[in-house]
């Protein structure tokens, strides 16, 4: 498979080692300086293009690649409340193709699936309150993060008593609070905590290193090189549909 890298930070150099690992070529790297290769045979000759950037210019870099017809697997987080439904009309009923999620670990996958258990688990009892937590390196531009947003909204679904999430601290019973620390260089730690007068119920992802995400990046990439349209995790992983 021709991969196209758009952003050489340090998830794009991972998710090259990975993908040469793998058997794959990469054919064209764009970052900031470079701009004009998206005009380029060579980054039209990818199959594929993965983006892990920033939120002011994720949508920029999709709009680039769609227009080269290349379509794009993307980690980039923050551009959904913008551009979240033009992306996806364009992926459904334009012949463009996105494959996005806001964390391609198998591990965050895993536990998006327990999350959803539990909350259904927990929906009956409403002597557990809810808060949520996550912690990413100072670099991090966007808060809460992805992954705890779509973590809150999957519990949203699934609790009765919470009908919106909030930033830092909740003001009223309905309201799930995401708290977000930035610290250093941690990858990133997401916990779910139900607490009540008798006891306490936690779970906790914790990211060692970018490897799970790189990988998984890649592995969406082979899955969507024959794909059509708005894809995700749950495409890849159909556990998370059940």
């Amino acid at each position: 498979m021709k991969i196209a890298l758009i952003g050489y930070g340090k998830m794009g150099k991972e998710i090259e080692q990975i993908a040469l690992n793998r058997g794959h070529e990469i054919v064209c790297i764009i970052d900031v300086n470079n701009q004009q290769d998206y005009e380029s045979d060579t980054f039209r000759s990818a199959d594929v293009a993965i983006e892990f950037t920033n939120p002011m210019v994720a949508y920029t870099n999709y709009m680039k690649a769609f227009a080269a017809g290349v379509k794009v697997v993307s980690g980039s987080t923050g551009w959904m409340d913008e551009h979240g439904d033009e992306i996806k009309e364009l992926c459904r009923n334009g012949g463009k193709t996105l494959f996005w999620a806001s964390n391609f670990s198998l591990g965050v996958s895993i536990f998006s699936a327990v999350n959803k258990y539990l909350a259904k688990i927990m929906n009956q009892f409403p002597a557990y309150d809810i808060t949520m937590s996550e912690t990413h390196h100072i670099h991090k531009l966007d808060a809460p993060s992805g992954t705890a947003i779509t973590l809150a909204e999957d519990l949203l679904e699934n609790i009765n008593r919470k009908d919106r999430w909030v930033k830092e601290e909740a003001k009223s019973a309905n309201e799930l609070p995401i708290h977000s620390i930035r610290e250093g260089e941690v990858c990133g730690i997401h916990t779910i905590r139900y607490e009540s007068d008798a006891d306490s119920i936690t779970i906790t992802h914790d990211a060692k290193n970018r490897k799970a995400l790189a990988f998984g990046a890649v592995l969406a990439a082979e899955y969507t090189v024959d794909k059509q349209g708005y894809l995700g995790m749950s495409d890849l992983f159909p556990f998370l549909n059940d």
